[in-house]
């Protein structure tokens, strides 16, 4: 990033994805348990998505454009490529997931979220993450620190994983992940106080950002589901990288989501050893 943008475009980019988090939020509230087994699409193996996340996605985009014409967005309803390099496309860009944990939704369990982030020539320096059900919003704006319900938000301070709560996502579309994930788990499962599986990376991170999980790791998402979540990490003082520890922007890393480990930054050397098995033998 050349020139950092202005802090008023920053916190006015803030303020509007927050607003578009809460309407989209509103209408997917008023959605809920009205969703029928026709009016699911299904996109690919175990990836879902309904009226719901394209009525949502609307209201979030039009609310940007609104404010910001002339910005660039990059939503999950209808985009088809996927492990797209984030970090090598300039100017301003808007990235959108606007229900994240839609499986969750569809089964009527409450765990699902709104993320809306922003960049600028590559850099993140703007997230949102929404909570439907709990109504809780996370934001953060590069080098202004991390928020939930507009209070300031640290990550833990526990410095050994076997004090650490864990969370992670499961591999439900990519199955040659699985051996490895067991591997790992097992490991994770012996070594901390526990692992969990809310289903919403989004709000995985938020809540590692918060300070209530230790660390997150997940392979096989997409860049919309971690793009906001990433800012709030690091704003809140923790640390995310890919399985071989390398950050987006550095040669030879995966594309944001693709793989992420993401924690308090005390407890990042400790997972990355129980990593091990996930890592992609080019990153051995």
């Amino acid at each position: 990033m050349s020139t950092p943008p202005p802090l008023a475009l920053l916190n006015d980019a803030a303020r509007t994805a927050e607003a578009a988090a809460r309407q989209a939020a509103a209408f997917i509230q008023s959605q809920s348990g009205r969703v029928h087994d026709e009016d699911i699409r299904d996109k690919g193996i175990n990836d879902f998505a309904s009226y719901v996340d394209e009525g949502a996605q609307k209201i979030i985009i039009d609310a940007i454009h609104s404010t910001f014409p002339k910005h660039e967005i990059l939503a999950e309803e209808g985009f088809e490529e996927r492990g797209i390099l984030l970090h090598r496309i300039p100017g301003w860009l808007w990235i959108v997931d606007p229900l994240d944990g839609t499986t969750n939704f569809m089964h009527g369990v409450p765990q699902y979220g709104v993320s809306i982030g922003l960049q600028f020539d590559g850099t993140m320096v703007m997230g949102v993450i929404h909570d439907v059900n709990r109504n809780e919003t996370f934001h953060a704006v590069a080098g202004q620190g991390a928020f939930v319900n507009g209070k300031p938000c640290r990550v833990s301070t526990r410095k050994r994983l076997a004090d650490s709560l864990i969370t992670t996502g499961f591999p439900y579309k990519q199955f040659a992940y699985m051996d490895g994930y067991t591997e790992a788990i097992r490991r994770f499962w012996t070594d901390s106080r526990g692992v969990r599986r809310p289903g919403s990376a989004s709000l995985d991170l938020a809540w590692v950002a918060c300070g209530r999980f230790d660390g997150f790791f997940e392979q096989g998402i997409e860049a919309w589901d971690v793009a906001a979540g990433v800012l709030l990490i690091e704003e809140a003082g923790g640390r995310f990288s890919d399985f071989s520890d390398r950050r987006p922007m550095d040669p030879g890393s995966k594309p944001l989501g693709s793989e992420i480990v993401a924690s308090n930054g005390l407890i990042h050397g400790e997972m990355m050893d129980r990593i091990g098995s996930l890592k992609h033998p080019d990153n051995a």
